[in-house]
Parts: structure tokens; sequence; C-alpha cells
């Protein structure tokens, strides 16, 4: 038989445990592990899970590229292309249009894609509101110009893009006077 040494020292796998139990340094524990130290936030806490290295593209920092109008800066308000195709934004509309009342009006101006009409589950009856969409900016454009203004069923109906990029319109802080507490 052989000899056995004691004094060996044997890696059970659990040695990057002990610099963190006992408070030491992650950095210096990798060092002596040969591992990657482990991601932390400012806190000293160790960070899990998916984008937690900083390596990934799933951090909010990342800006994603979305087609636009070819010409427009992109400072300035402007349609901007849903997933699928251009979406045009119906309001105004009486609340017992149909949904074909809304398609013949609005298919002079290119193949539709798809139409929302949504209904209060209430009720039963129309919004108010309608989603057409297009496959190309220039067909939604059009119908755009053409109807803004015009009238469904005898009411008077507003049509814009559904998606703009550029600065919100709101502000969402309530630009009126503040009053005073008592």
């Amino acid at each position: 038989m052989g000899d056995v040494d004691f004094d060996e020292a044997v890696d059970l796998g659990d040695s990057g445990m002990e610099p963190e139990a006992s408070g030491g340094d992650s950095k210096a524990a990798a060092a002596t592990t040969g591992k990657k130290p482990a991601a932390t936030d400012s806190s000293g806490r160790r960070l899990k899970g998916r984008g937690a290295s900083g390596g990934t593209q799933t951090t909010m920092d990342d800006k994603g590229d979305f087609d636009t109008i070819p010409g427009a800066s992109r400072s300035g308000r402007g349609p901007a292309k849903s997933v699928e195709g251009w979406l045009v934004f119906i309001t105004g509309l009486h609340e017992e249009v149909q949904e074909d009342d809304v398609h013949d009006k609005f298919c002079d101006f290119g193949d539709i894609k798809n139409l929302h009409l949504n209904l209060d589950r209430r009720t039963g009856f129309v919004k108010g509101y309608s989603l057409v969409e297009y496959a190309s900016q220039k067909e939604a454009q059009g119908a755009i110009d053409t109807m803004h203004g015009e009238k469904i069923m005898g009411q008077e109906i507003a049509v814009d893009w559904a998606f703009s990029s550029g600065p919100s319109r709101g502000g969402g802080g309530g630009g009126g006077k503040q009053r005073a507490r008592q």
C-alpha cells in the first residue's frame, strides 16, 4: 500500500465560499480559486441572474433600433413604425359604429392589415376609438391627411399616428398652479 500524506491540501470545491462567509474580499478569493469574481452591487451584495455580469444586452441603457421615415430628423416628432406596420389612431367614433363602417372609409387608402374596434364590456358599444394598420407609411399618411376632420355616422373623427417618435406630448407633471397647503 502507498503512504497517505495527511498534510497535503485537497480541494473539496467549497474553498470559494470561505472568504465570503468570513467577510473576506471576493476578488482575493477568486485569485486563489481561479474562478471569476461574483458581480456585486454598491453595498457589496452578490448579484445573481441574467444581466448581473453586465456583459449581456439586457440592460435598460441599451437603445434599440426602430424603423423611421427616411430623411426625418431624429430630434423632431414624427411617426414611428410598429412591429408589423404603420398604425393610425382614430378617435371620436360614434358608439354604434361597426367595423365595416370604419373599414369601408379607410380601405380606399391601401390594404388594411389589421383593424381594432374596441367595445365596452358593460354596454357592448364602441369605446369611441379604433386602430387601423397599413403596410406602408404612404398609405397611412394618406388616410390621416384625408380622413382627419371627416364624419362617420354624423360624428366628426380625428385621425393621427398611433406611435410617434421624439418628445412626448405631455410631461405628466401637472402644469397647473400648485395650491398652498394649509
